[in-house]
């Protein structure tokens, strides 16, 4: 295998796990809030570099603002609309 087609390989495969991510951020937003906690507790340790903690604190998973573009799922707005009712036939 050529050097040429291994890099074309590998800079597919880190398009397609960037994908993969965004698809379950946008499908999954609290199972992500979730990795993002833990991620967030495990880099910000005091014994970690200030590289480490600054990664820390970007990983932060954001607070709900109750608006339907954060994916809390608190307050039921933002599931699928209701079918709107249909009007009769006139014969």
């Amino acid at each position: 295998m050529n050097h040429g087609l291994l890099l074309q390989y590998l800079i597919l495969g880190a398009i397609l796990v960037a994908c993969v991510l965004v698809v379950i951020a946008k499908l999954a937003p609290q199972t992500v809030n979730r990795w993002r906690a833990a991620a967030s507790i495990r880099f910000s340790r005091k014994r970690d570099s200030r590289m480490a903690q600054m990664l820390a604190q970007r990983l932060q998973p954001r607070q709900a603002t109750g608006n339907c573009a954060d994916g809390c799922a608190t307050c039921g707005a933002c599931g699928p609309k209701k079918p709107a009712a249909m009007a009769p036939r006139r014969s």
